[in-house]
């Protein structure tokens, strides 16, 4: 299924489908859980449009990636231009909130990781950024929860209070480096409880309490990866 931006309560939002622009270590639980240092500023990287599919009923993951991990993220919609943003400007410019899955190939990661390499092959890769739903963001980002659980065993539990560096900031400091166009979504970094995703597995994520999504997992071949993309 194509991807296009959405309300959770119906409707597609009219913006383009622009960057995804993900933030690494930004849970201190999280960067220790995987031996990684706390890092002095954010960790970005990107994953393009072609990355996307949506958060619905089915994760599909192309049986020649496996094993993909999760990492459960509060995402955020980009609805105005920012670059060397004010935080009043970041503010007026997140139109909705919803939650993804960073999907990751930790083991090519972790290889490319050893030779110095680029990140792309272990988190562009096609449909590596699965996106729900948005609803309206809060009128304060201090304390957000969210959850996942896989097969009805909590796995991640976050909350942005645990953030390394805030929503508003972080997205500040993004605009530092990148142009933001309305369209781009910005993942927040992920909590503790990183792990593999089996084949279907059912997953049911939360958002401040609310039920965003239930996707079962479908590793599947080449075919039917682009075939349901294409539809």
């Amino acid at each position: 299924m194509r991807y296009q931006h959405q309300w959770l309560e119906g409707g597609a939002i009219d913006l383009p489908v622009g960057q995804v622009v993900c933030v690494g270590r930004n849970y201190a639980a999280h960067a220790q859980e995987l031996n990684n240092p706390i890092p002095d500023e954010p960790v970005l990287f990107m994953k393009p449009p072609s990355a996307i599919q949506p958060l619905d009923d089915k994760l599909a993951i192309v049986a020649s990636f496996a094993p993909v991990h999760y990492e459960t993220e509060l995402a955020v919609l980009i609805t105005k231009p920012l670059f060397h943003a004010t935080k009043q400007a970041v503010e007026d410019a997140l139109g909705g909130m919803t939650l993804a899955l960073d999907l990751t190939r930790r083991e090519t990661q972790s290889r490319l990781k050893q030779k110095g390499l680029p990140w792309e092959r272990a988190k562009a890769f096609a449909g590596s950024a699965a996106i729900g739903r948005f609803v309206a963001v809060p009128d304060d980002w201090r304390e957000v929860v969210f959850a996942l659980s896989i097969n009805g065993e909590r796995r991640q539990q976050g909350n942005s209070a645990s953030m390394l560096m805030p929503v508003i900031a972080l997205i500040q400091h993004i605009s530092q480096t990148f142009w933001l166009n309305p369209g781009d979504i910005v993942l927040t970094g992920t909590p503790e409880g990183v792990g593999v995703l089996e084949n279907r597995d059912l997953l049911s994520l939360s958002l401040e309490g609310q039920h965003l999504a239930q996707p079962q997992v479908v590793v599947q071949s080449d075919e039917a990866f682009i075939q349901g993309k294409s539809a």
